[in-house]
C-alpha cells in the first residue's frame, strides 16, 4: 500500500555541524486524514516540514539521511516543480509566502510558472478564493490585509496547485479566534474531499479537529498524553 506520505528513518542536521535535529523519524499519514504535530519550540518541527515539504533536500544543506516518500516516490528524486503539485506547504508568517502586487497575481503564480493554460489559471483562481471565502478581495492588495486574510491568500495560492497533501506550520499562532475558526473549517473541507493535512502546532488547543496526534520531542516522536 503507498500512503501519501511516509518517513522512513529520518536524521538531518544543519550544516553548522552541531548535531542532528530529527533523530529516526518514522510516520506515514493516509488519504483524507488531519495529522497533527505538536511540540514546544527547539523541537524539530519546522525542520521536519522543511523535509516533507522538499526544502529539504532540494533549497537547504545539511545533511538528510533516511527517506521521504510522496505517494512512493522519494522527495530526492522529485523535481521542485513535481512536489509542488502534489504536497504544499502554509507557513507560519504569511508575508514569507506574500509578494504579488494583488489578490489574483498572488493565486495565479504558482500556475504560470508552470506554463497552466491561462484559461485554466482563471479557473483555478475561481476555485482557490471560493475554498478560502475571499471572493471579493480578488483585486485586493495582501499589504492592506489582515493577519487572517493574508494566512488565507497564503493558502489560496497553494491551493492553486490542486495538491493533494498540504502541510500548515503553525499558521495560527498570529492569528485572532475569528481568523482561527476560518482556518480550521478549511481544513475540515480539504479532509472530507480526501486530501492530507498535517498541522504542525505548538498549541495544542488548536487539536481539536486532529484525527491523530503526534508528539515531536528532541527530534523524536514520543506518546502524546495531551500537554506539553
Amino acid at each position: 500500500m503507498s500512503y501519501p506520505l511516509e518517513v522512513h528513518n529520518l536524521y538531518y542536521s544543519y550544516p553548522d555541524g552541531k548535531g542532528d535535529i530529527l533523530k529516526g523519524i518514522n510516520l506515514k499519514a493516509e488519504e483524507g486524514e488531519i495529522l497533527a504535530i505538536v511540540g514546544l519550540s527547539g523541537s524539530g518541527k519546522s525542520t521536519l516540514c522543511y523535509c516533507l515539504s522538499g526544502i529539504i533536500p532540494h533549497i537547504f544543506g545539511g545533511e538528510m539521511r533516511g527517506e521521504v516518500l510522496i505517494y512512493g516516490e522519494s522527495t530526492g528524486k522529485l523535481k521542485v516543480p513535481e512536489i509542488a503539485t502534489r504536497l504544499g506547504i502554509v507557513f507560519q508568517d504569511p508575508d514569507t509566502q506574500l509578494f504579488s502586487p494583488t489578490v489574483e497575481d498572488e493565486i495565479a503564480f504558482g500556475p504560470e510558472n508552470l506554463c497552466i493554460d491561462r484559461e485554466e489559471i482563471g479557473k483555478r483562481i475561481d476555485a482557490a478564493l471560493m475554498q478560502v471565502r475571499m471572493e471579493e478581495f480578488r483585486f485586493g492588495s495582501p499589504n492592506h490585509f489582515s493577519g487572517g486574510q493574508k494566512q488565507l491568500i497564503a493558502l489560496a495560492s497553494v491551493l492553486s496547485l490542486k495538491p493533494d497533501i498540504l502541510i500548515f506550520d503553525e499558521v495560527m499562532s498570529q492569528i485572532d479566534t475569528e481568523g482561527r475558526r476560518a482556518i480550521k473549517e478549511i481544513i475540515k473541507e480539504l479532509k472530507s474531499a480526501g486530501k492530507t493535512v498535517i498541522m504542525v502546532e505548538h498549541d495544542w488547543g488548536n487539536l481539536d479537529i486532529a484525527d491523530r496526534v503526534l508528539l515531536l520531542k528532541d527530534g523524536k516522536f514520543e506518546a502524546f498524553s495531551g500537554t506539553l
